[in-house]
């Protein structure tokens, strides 16, 4: 292998699925394969829904044995959602799943003690009911949280059991509503008044940032030589995904697609206005001191839970048949939180279309073009809401994620917002992952420097905005009840 070529493994988990990918990262060359892929099934126990910790543990350590020799290890995931450890560094217990109900009604008793008002003037979060700072509320009378000496975000847990060392990466952090955009520090007077004890939480650490090294028995079980280091990313993985935004300038939107939909801006400093509070735009932060300033869309999770109710599927079929659905027939709010939890996704997107009024989407097709539909105005809502809230204009949506293989999804979006949109990367959250690994280790260069060398060498496919935005302005003003 050519010298100045060196490779980098990035573990890079989903809700529904993991992976561990390889790139090979040189001065102009950035490729990127799959050594491993493998699911995450969260489990319902008595208790409630939690995450199968373990398994995904061993599917990272099956990937980085598929891998093969790599210069650093690099890991990001969801956010919010965390592992105790006790007094000797154990686990205590599967980690409980974001979309568990224990956090129903929580809010409320926050705002009793630090209203809604005062926490986003603190913290920049969004509201959504299953941040960080919730589930610790809902589970301060618990043994569990009592016993608990150590909590450990979910990329910093398996971070942990890889090199032994402990931390807390920082845009991971500030998704906890725990952390202050401005000084991108623990938010101290919120968690005081709330009586959270910060120093549960590992040390504060920065993507780029040394985590440690895989440690003997991780080396043996995996074949690996040592040392290899283990590097600390954007281990959320949106900020991930918004640092492999093949982007050149300022003048631009991001939309990262999965289970969720993630739009927005990249800003220099946060927007804590009660006007962005109102509208549920979040501050959360990226690389190099950027702010992702974004909104939290249903995203195709809404499609993945319809597909899994109707049972065997062929998708490519299906989006073909969506495409010859009449476009805005039925619309539905693909923010509300109504089609959080997950079960009969296609009859609650029927009872949200009777309740407004609206023709009923029946038919697998009529669902699926509903959705489509719904999240593509969803965009276009959020990308106008952000360059009016931030003052930021701006000239081009990039879509990056798994949504860039739905072409169909790619074409509503440069409809509904008219302007153009610039589809890829797919794998945005592994390509930031890695190239966060390599600026570690001084092959590339700077968050602009990064973007340049993603445009040279990745696939992307652009999409031209198709008539006016008047109809998609008229569903718009239907699904506000205008």
């Amino acid at each position: 292998m050519n010298a100045a070529v060196k490779s980098y493994a990035a573990v890079d988990l989903g809700a529904s699925s993991g992976r561990v990918m390889v790139g090979r990262v040189g001065s102009d060359s950035l490729e990127l394969n799959v050594a491993h892929r493998f699911p995450n099934r969260p489990v319902r126990v008595p208790e409630g829904l939690r995450w199968d910790v373990l398994g995904l543990y061993a599917g990272v350590l099956d990937g980085l044995r598929a891998a093969g020799r790599v210069d650093s290890v690099g890991i990001d995931s969801w956010a919010v959602d965390y592992g105790l450890l006790d007094a000797d560094g154990a686990l205590l217990g599967n980690p409980v799943h974001y979309r568990d109900s224990r956090t129903e009604g929580v809010a409320e008793k926050v705002w009793a003690t630090v209203p809604a008002e005062e926490l986003y003037a603190a913290t920049g979060l969004q509201y959504a009911p299953f941040n960080t700072l919730y589930q610790l509320t809902a589970a301060r009378s618990t043994d569990r949280l009592a016993q608990a000496r150590r909590l450990l975000l979910m990329p910093d847990l398996l971070t942990y059991w890889l090199t032994g060392e402990q931390g807390t990466e920082l845009t991971n952090a500030s998704t906890t509503q725990l952390i202050d955009p401005r000084t991108r520090d623990w938010a101290y007077g919120v968690a005081e008044r709330l009586g959270i004890e910060l120093g549960l939480f590992a040390p504060l650490r920065r993507p780029g940032d040394p985590a440690g090294v895989l440690r003997p028995e991780v080396l043996e079980e995996t074949g690996l030589t040592g040392p290899v280091p283990v590097t600390a990313v954007g281990s959320h993985d949106t900020a991930s995904a918004v640092a492999a935004v093949p982007a050149s300038g300022e003048r631009f939107a991001y939309i990262c697609t999965g289970t969720w939909s993630l739009a927005g801006l990249e800003l220099d400093a946060p927007v804590l206005t009660e006007e962005s509070r109102a509208a549920n735009f979040t501050n959360e932060l990226g690389l190099d001191g950027t702010v992702r300033y974004l909104r939290n869309i249903m995203g195709l999770w809404l499609l993945q839970e319809c597909v899994r109710a109707w049972g065997e599927t062929d998708l490519g079929a299906l989006l073909l048949e969506a495409a010859k659905v009449p476009a805005l027939r039925s619309v539905v709010d693909a923010g509300d939180a109504a089609f959080l939890a997950p079960g009969r996704m296609p009859e609650r997107i029927a009872e949200a279309c009777r309740a407004s009024g609206q023709p009923v989407a029946e038919s697998p097709a009529e669902v699926t073009r509903c959705i489509l539909d719904s999240l593509a105005l969803a965009h276009r809502t959020a990308v106008q809401d952000a360059q009016r809230l931030a003052g930021h204009p701006v000239d081009v949506v990039h879509v990056v994620g798994g949504g860039t293989r739905n072409a169909l999804l790619c074409q509503l979006t440069a409809d509904a917002c008219g302007l153009p949109v610039v589809a890829g990367p797919t794998e945005a959250a592994a390509l930031g992952n890695v190239l966060v690994q390599a600026r570690a280790h001084g092959l590339v260069g700077d968050l602009a420097g990064m973007r340049r060398l993603l445009v040279r060498t990745q696939p992307l496919t652009r999409y031209e905005p198709r008539g006016g935005t008047e109809r998609w302005r008229a569903a718009q003003a239907r699904l506000a009840g205008d």
